[in-house]
């Protein structure tokens, strides 16, 4: 039997034996789903009954890859240990291979991202009347909207915008190419930036195509993203550690906790795929700007 029928059965055990309603159905979904995913996306052609803990060790692994937080992960595994619980209740399997994993020390680290409403606070702290302020805004906004390393978005370059069809391009690890989405919002108060705001500053003769400058029009620093993030962070009141990378952890974290697909989100993170497969590989824009439309929080 397939998967699809085998999950099928799963949701009906969750509504008819568990009384599950609409949210925790959805979500248990989306777990198993995720599973699926991976082993389509490593080329893995398995069904649940020759699922092994190997299998799911590396699931796990590939999701902190993609930079989700434990307290994520535990969510997702949940998910997928009460599936493999109904195969076992129902006969169909005679061994848990999810039996061995241990969900308590997972879920014992507190996640490092942030939730929806701490990202608003903290873009809130920008006072869009200052230059500087105006132009961390908008690199929050790339971090968290196209999860972005902060040093692609400092390299990000006026060339590489494509504003019509709403990407970025992005020069990544390696000099590797991709194309990611970037959100309404983000586009938004880029473009006040670039209109407005880019068009004062002496801009020196070798950064011209820079998008983001200093005040001596130089290009601009990680560290100087750092510390904008850092003082934006506490004006919001937020304790936690937080870093440019905490939004990249964010942006995936939340995609995939809405419903985005795997390989969706690992090919905007500019992850490297282990298949060569081109279907996983170089999924379509359209696809990517849909997924981002779809489930990012400020679409």
């Amino acid at each position: 039997m397939s998967w699809t029928i085998y999950i099928q059965q799963f949701k009906q055990y969750l509504i008819l034996e568990r009384n599950f309603q609409k949210n925790s159905l959805d979500a248990y979904w989306r777990d198993v789903q995720k599973l699926k995913e991976f082993l389509e996306i490593h080329q893995i052609d398995i069904s649940p009954l020759q699922i092994e803990i190997n299998h799911l060790t590396n699931f796990l692994k590939y999701l902190s890859d993609l930079g989700l937080a434990e307290i994520s992960k535990g969510r997702i595994l949940s998910g997928v240990k009460a599936f493999f619980r109904f195969l076992l209740l129902e006969d169909i399997l005679k061994n848990d291979p999810s039996e061995l994993l241990e969900t308590p020390k997972i879920l014992r680290k507190l996640p490092d991202i942030l939730s929806v409403e701490e990202v608003d606070l903290i873009l809130k702290t920008f006072d869009l009347s200052r230059k500087d302020d105006a132009r961390n805004r908008v690199i929050v906004e790339i971090l968290y909207s196209s999860g972005l390393r902060v040093s692609e978005v400092v390299g990000l370059t006026l060339s590489r915008i494509y504003k019509e069809e709403g990407f970025l391009k992005v020069i990544g690890k390696g000099n590797k190419e991709r194309f990611v989405p970037i959100g309404e919002q983000a586009l938004h108060y880029l473009t006040i930036y670039l209109e407005e705001i880019r068009p004062n500053i002496p801009i020196k003769p070798k950064c011209q195509d820079i998008i983001f400058l200093n005040r001596r029009g130089g290009s601009l620093s990680r560290i100087s993203v750092f510390t904008a993030i850092q003082k934006a962070t506490l004006l919001a009141g937020i304790t936690k550690k937080i870093s440019p990378h905490t939004f990249r952890h964010t942006f995936a974290t939340h995609l995939i906790e809405g419903g985005a697909d795997l390989r969706a989100v690992q090919d905007m993170l500019g992850h490297e795929s282990i298949t060569t497969t081109e279907l996983y590989t170089h999924l379509d824009r359209d696809y990517l700007k849909q997924t981002i439309i779809n489930f990012h929080p400020r679409s």
